[in-house]
């Protein structure tokens, strides 16, 4: 691939960053187990699902005389297990959801679906009608809910929903459910992107003359096993802030600089100049995820 095309490739990638996911610093776990809970927080209940047609949402929820309708649902074969959290008060459910996020963009998981707030729907449904843990009843413009899809080494394929809440009284609960669907069942939005693709891993970045970057030991581990496989490539995409007074094209010598910088680093640590491309965004690329803001290299691995 030219590196035009390439660099084509990843302004469209860019676009739609919805659908990858970073690989965080937290530990890594197989995709194939239950997230590891939040560190701040209680089980309260675990609850077997094996069934033939379990009703997951990809889409808000309505309920319409007592039926729950929804653009886009599939009712599909799984088995796995939800388990309910209580936020410890010291918390909070959106540390708690960041936390599983961690562990979702580790798995290179793809979201399928997300909402916040009122535009989920009503919490007495995802509560009442479709999670059965009346627990869970809290208020409308305090929910959150994410469903993401993991496929495993052997092809197996597997769906984690986490949902928060925060009730009238101020607690705070996380409900998850880890689910293995069978073989040959369609999910909604699974699979449109590639498995090629893994990352991005999010590296933030200090320094002017010389660069800091502020990654853990796991995800340059991880990175340099992706880069072993013949014919890989790995993209460092250069993002900055425009910081007050300063200028665009000033803002686009910072982050060139920056992944240049992280891109010596790289080679000296077993990834080849000749497997690298480097695309600098500076300050152009905007996000609403809280792990892909500020100065930072994102670095996405494409295999052969």
């Amino acid at each position: 691939m030219s590196n035009r095309l390439l660099k084509l490739f990843f302004i469209r990638l860019v676009a739609a960053t919805t659908c990858l996911l970073v690989l965080p610093s937290t530990g890594w776990s197989a995709p194939e187990e239950i997230p590891e809970p939040f560190p701040q927080s209680t089980l309260e209940n675990t609850v077997g699902i094996d069934s033939s047609g379990h009703l997951v949402l990809f889409s808000p929820v309505r309920e319409v005389n007592n039926e729950i309708r929804s653009e886009t649902m599939a009712r599909l074969p799984v088995e796995g297990e939800g388990r309910l959290y209580q936020v410890n008060r010291d918390s909070s459910r959106q540390k708690a959801r960041d936390h599983y996020l961690g562990q979702l963009r580790q798995r290179n998981a793809q979201i399928l679906f997300e909402c916040s707030g009122i535009r989920c729907g009503r919490s007495n449904v995802w509560a009442n009608q479709i999670f059965d843990q009346s627990v869970l009843l809290g208020r409308d413009a305090t929910q959150d809910y994410l469903v993401a899809g993991t496929v495993t080494e052997d092809g197996a394929r597997w769906l984690t929903l986490i949902y928060t809440v925060t009730r009238g009284n101020l607690r705070e609960y996380v409900w998850v459910e880890h689910l293995r669907v069978e073989s040959g069942a369609t999910i909604p939005g699974f699979g449109s992107v590639s498995s090629r693709i893994a990352g991005p891993i999010v590296v933030p970045w200090q320094g002017g003359v010389t660069y800091r970057f502020d990654w853990q030991a796991t995800d340059r581990r991880r990175l340099n096993d992706l880069a072993r496989e013949e014919g890989t490539v790995v993209v460092l995409v250069g993002y900055s802030v425009l910081e007050t007074d300063e200028s665009f094209n000033d803002a686009m010598d910072r982050a060139r600089a920056a992944t240049e910088s992280l891109s010596e680093l790289l080679s000296k640590t077993g990834v080849s100049r000749s497997q690298q491309e480097t695309i600098v965004v500076g300050p152009a690329g905007v996000f609403s995820e809280p792990d892909r803001q500020g100065d930072r290299v994102e670095v996405v691995v494409i295999s052969r």
